[in-house]
């Protein structure tokens, strides 16, 4: 009977270890827990529940833009787009509300405008054959122009007592005593990690990162593929951006500066690859979760914002590294 048991539960960690890319998410969720052990020895405030529960707030945009990059990456293509996204999401929503327009109105037709650029992403990318890098390239150009005209080259005043539901629902709001900006994440992971992983768009979004010639005689629409993944990695953003709307209580022009570099360190930390095919979204987790917890444990260690801008830089070549290697031993073999 014990043995029977034995094999069962060696039976469960092989297949899980079996899943592509599970090897690195399970290397970087010990390293997520000796980052918290660490920081909680250097400072016992790390634990404390008002910082959890700030942390967990910190954790959502980054899970967020996560997903939207993982999804690209899978595709073996990259989204430069989503920090200018966020800004166009940020200030055009914001501008909409100092004019009066319902918040939840000037939410939806932000997002519409977002989920445009997405589709032209993956337009010039897949339909023109477009490098994603110079396609993403010029559109992050062209979504922070938007952000920049959208007020007249001006951050905007206050959205206003109007839009306090928008507020509370995007960020000061708690369900359960977890701020609602952790919620939103959660639901959008479980939403596009069953889209990813239980649906025949999600197998075919792996089939073009591994080999788009074989998923293309296979009868797979790489087009489509391409522009859904865009899309989603725009949605990704837009929410991000209200993010940042609903915080500040206002539109900032710079909003989602850099903030495509933190999609890609949350991605390839958690195991997704830029090379294509391989990737789970509960590394990504897992990476934005690093990425999080390292900007916030360094500040309470008083470390300078260089010093934690070189560790994450360091963490996401060193990340993107391995893959390159590991990947590189698998095709020799």
């Amino acid at each position: 009977m014990e043995q029977s048991i034995e094999k069962n539960k060696t039976g469960i960690i092989r297949r899980i270890t079996a899943i592509n890319g599970m090897g690195q998410v399970l290397t970087v969720t010990v390293g997520l827990i000796v980052l918290c052990l660490v920081f909680g020895i250097i400072n016992p405030t790390f634990f404390s529940s008002r910082n959890l529960g700030n942390l967990l707030r910190q954790i959502a945009p980054f899970i967020l833009i996560g997903i939207g990059q993982s999804y690209v990456l899978i595709t073996g293509n990259i989204d430069l787009s989503i920090g200018s996204v966020i800004g166009m999401s940020t200030m055009l929503s914001a501008t909409m509300m100092t004019k009066g327009v319902n918040p939840w109105l000037a939410a939806l037709i932000t997002l519409a405008a977002c989920l445009v650029m997405g589709i032209l992403n993956g337009w010039l990318v897949a339909g023109f054959s477009m490098p994603p890098f110079i396609a993403t390239l010029g559109t992050m150009t062209i979504g922070r122009g938007i952000a920049q005209i959208a007020n007249g080259n001006y951050n905007t005043n206050s959205i206003g007592a109007a839009a306090e539901g928008f507020r509370n629902f995007f960020y000061y709001g708690k369900v359960a005593g977890i701020y609602t900006t952790f919620w939103i994440a959660v639901i959008i992971f479980l939403i596009f990690n069953f889209y990813l992983s239980k649906t025949k768009t999600g197998r075919h979004i792996y089939a073009v990162g591994s080999n788009i010639n074989a998923a293309k005689l296979s009868g797979v629409s790489v087009t489509a593929v391409t522009i859904k993944v865009y899309v989603i990695s725009a949605f990704c953003a837009a929410i991000v951006g209200f993010t940042q709307c609903a915080s500040a209580g206002m539109g900032a022009m710079d909003a989602g500066n850099s903030y495509e570099m933190y999609a890609v360190a949350a991605s390839v930390i958690g195991g997704v690859s830029t090379l294509g095919g391989q990737g789970i979204l509960f590394g990504t987790v897992i990476g934005a979760a690093i990425w999080a917890v390292l900007q916030n444990g360094l500040q309470f260690a008083g470390a300078p914002v260089a010093i934690r801008n070189i560790a994450i830089g360091i963490i996401v070549i060193i990340s993107v590294l391995l893959d390159i290697i590991v990947r590189g031993r698998k095709r020799s073999n």
